[in-house]
């Protein structure tokens, strides 16, 4: 199977694209501008097994055409998921992005004293302990999903599916569980709600 991968470059993509070139002898070709991704991680998964690599934009509609056109039995599965956190277990990759808003990335580098604070937007939610809840997913079990994708994708038609855990955990209880198992008793500041911010999403 040839499998074209958008966003390779990435924090999600790239994991996903390892655990191809580790596990498998598909043909893989990544498709990244590189805005929000990096030459260096193309360069590190290059070592796993080469694979070809397109600079590319997607709101380039000509360049995209002309790769469905030398594709044309192109099908697709498209995942949609809420919060991603993690690192491959030999942690060559992960995620490497500057100023990186995501909670347990902050709470762990709070934990690491690599920021002074947290801050919880939001106490006076409609939840158990008045804090927003998330349906957080480790980074490899997403990768391992999108591999069980292009399996149901072999016998069958494209399609959409939503990826998650099912259950939810809230910025407290992350940030509680961060503290307790870094041993790191760090500031955290309730802040004001951001706008538009659900009290609860939870992948079904």
């Amino acid at each position: 199977m040839h499998i074209l991968i958008t966003g390779g470059a990435g924090y999600i993509g790239s994991h996903v694209v390892k655990l191809l070139l580790e596990n498998s002898d598909h043909k893989i070709t990544i498709i990244d501008n590189l805005s929000t991704g990096f030459k260096s991680i193309i360069d590190t998964l290059q070592e796993v097994r080469p694979f070809k690599f397109i600079k590319a934009n997607l709101s380039n509609w000509d360049e995209i055409r002309g790769i469905f056109k030398a594709n044309p039995n192109f099908k697709y599965v498209i995942l949609r998921y809420f919060n991603v956190a993690g690192a491959s277990p030999d942690l060559k990759i992960g995620q490497k992005t500057k100023d990186a808003t995501h909670l347990i990335k902050v709470a762990a580098e709070c934990a690491a004293g690599k920021r002074d604070k947290i801050y919880i937007f939001g106490t006076d939610y409609p939840t158990p302990d008045g804090t927003a809840i998330r349906d957080y997913i480790h980074v490899s079990d997403l990768s391992d999903a999108h591999i069980k994708a292009l399996e149901y994708l072999e016998n069958n038609k494209s399609d959409v599916f939503n990826v998650g855990y099912g259950r939810g955990a809230s910025v407290k209880e992350v940030i509680d569980t961060m503290k307790k198992v870094s041993g790191v008793d760090f500031k955290v500041i309730p802040a004001p709600r951001r706008p538009g911010d659900p009290a609860m999403l939870i992948a079904k």
